[in-house]
């Protein structure tokens, strides 16, 4: 966000970016991240999540999980809990 001229009509240029990222890496490899709090000089945090969760939304349920949270849970062997302190 902070690298780019962010405005709402540019949000195809987001897409773009992210056809490439997925055309060359598959879903499989793709993790959500950011450069919170540096990102939000140029948005809300809300804001620049809603560019990949909105780039996601029409891709199937497995590769939405994969990238906002199971890739980085099966790369770094993190164990998922629930409120109440155990494993779902």
């Amino acid at each position: 966000m902070t690298e780019a001229d962010w405005n709402p009509g540019r949000r195809r240029t987001f897409d773009r970016i992210l056809d490439v990222a997925f055309d060359c890496f598959g879903a499989g490899r793709l993790m959500m991240g950011s450069d919170w709090p540096v990102c939000t000089v140029a948005a809300e945090y809300a804001r620049v999540m809603s560019v990949v969760t909105d780039y996601l939304a029409d891709r199937p349920a497995e590769e939405r999980d994969a990238v906002l949270g199971g890739n980085a849970q099966r790369f770094y062997n993190l164990t998922v809990t629930t409120a109440a302190g155990t494993a779902p």
